[in-house]
């Protein structure tokens, strides 16, 4: 897995919610790495769908731990 600066746990949060939160999260951090741990069961199709709308990048997906690594952009 590729190395991070922040670490979220959203939970079961749901991707509404959760999509919204990470925004916040990634606007107060731009450049960062972020391992985002999401639980949600739309979070596999709406975190890439999300970084493509925004132009946030998707380094990588932890399938098994259902994490994501995203880097904020700048």
């Amino acid at each position: 897995m590729i190395d991070h600066d922040i670490e979220w746990n959203a939970g079961d949060l749901a991707c509404g919610d959760l999509v919204l939160e990470l925004r916040r999260r990634v606007r107060a951090e731009p450049g960062k790495v972020f391992r985002v741990i999401a639980l949600d069961p739309g979070a596999p199709s709406d975190i890439p769908a999300w970084c493509t709308m925004t132009g946030h990048a998707l380094l990588a997906v932890d399938a098994d731990a259902r994490a994501y690594i995203i880097r904020a952009k700048t």
